[in-house]
């Protein structure tokens, strides 16, 4: 059995600025770099913001990647999980299509926007779910300087979704986690009603093969997850309510929308500014 103790979410939040991250194409000394830098496109919405949009090498040695962000700071854009999509296509679950195919290479298209550059028209678009926006290409010469100039930091996503339940009164319980593998042990919990869950504060997790309990600070609160039991919600050791659980990958839009814990946050996504 793993035991893990949880530093306070006030602790998670207030981690120090993310260290800049090497473009692609590093100081583009070679002519290799200088030749992907110079095969990257910049699309802008006029507004200060710019999508950046790294191509795949011939070789297979370097991925495409999107960054997203204004002059001076460009983000990493997470890629799809499935290596058939292309980095263009990424997840973001604020914006939905319904038009999206549902289950492509086990990826939700429905829940993923995408950056659509033609580089011999010398085009951009940028679609939100099902809203489509027009981006202008900036010239080589401005995005190469842009390129050149801005900084590059990692993805600024701090949790990701983990587990929904609810109860049969409409009280939801969400366990989100750390973005990254090295934070996939950091978890809060929320509970209440839809648009209004409050965090716990968290002392410890349980995990092993058998389940999951996460331990609130208020004395013996604890949430269940277990893999051969329904889960449940002990409080103070004497109370139960059976909960039921409600699927993650199918009720992304849900969670980031009405649930109330990502209201306003950035996912660091073309999307953001949309």
């Amino acid at each position: 059995m793993l035991f893990q103790r949880i530093l306070p979410v006030a602790v998670l939040l207030s981690a120090s600025p993310a260290a800049a991250v090497e473009p692609p194409w590093g100081k583009a000394e070679n002519l290799g770099q200088r030749m992907l830098l110079e095969a990257t496109a910049v699309c802008t919405d006029g507004k200060g913001h710019y999508v950046v949009s790294v191509p795949r090498e011939d070789t297979d040695e370097l991925e495409d990647q999107l960054y997203y962000g204004d002059s001076k700071s460009l983000v990493v854009v997470p890629r799809p999980r499935s290596r058939n999509l292309n980095a263009t296509t990424f997840l973001d679950p604020r914006f939905f299509n319904p038009n999206g195919t549902a289950d492509y290479d086990g990826v939700d298209l429905r829940v993923h926007s995408q950056l659509s550059v033609d580089t011999k028209e010398r085009t951009c678009s940028l679609r939100c779910g099902e809203r489509k926006v027009t981006l202008e290409m900036l010239p080589s010469t401005q995005a190469r300087e842009l390129l050149r100039k801005a900084t590059y930091v990692p993805n600024p996503q701090k949790f990701a979704p983990h587990a929904l339940l609810r109860d049969s009164e409409g009280t939801y319980y969400y366990v989100d986690k750390g973005f990254t593998p090295a934070e996939s042990r950091n978890f809060r919990v929320f509970i209440g009603p839809r648009g209004d869950l409050k965090p716990q504060k968290m002392t410890n997790v349980v995990a092993d093969s058998e389940g999951e309990i996460f331990t609130t600070k208020k004395g013996q609160l604890r949430l269940v997850i277990d893999r051969a039991q329904k889960p449940i919600w002990i409080e103070k050791a004497r109370k139960e309510v059976e909960l039921r659980n409600v699927p993650v990958e199918q009720n992304l839009p849900l969670i980031y929308n009405e649930l109330g814990v990502y209201t306003g946050i950035r996912l660091g996504t073309p999307c953001d500014d949309q």
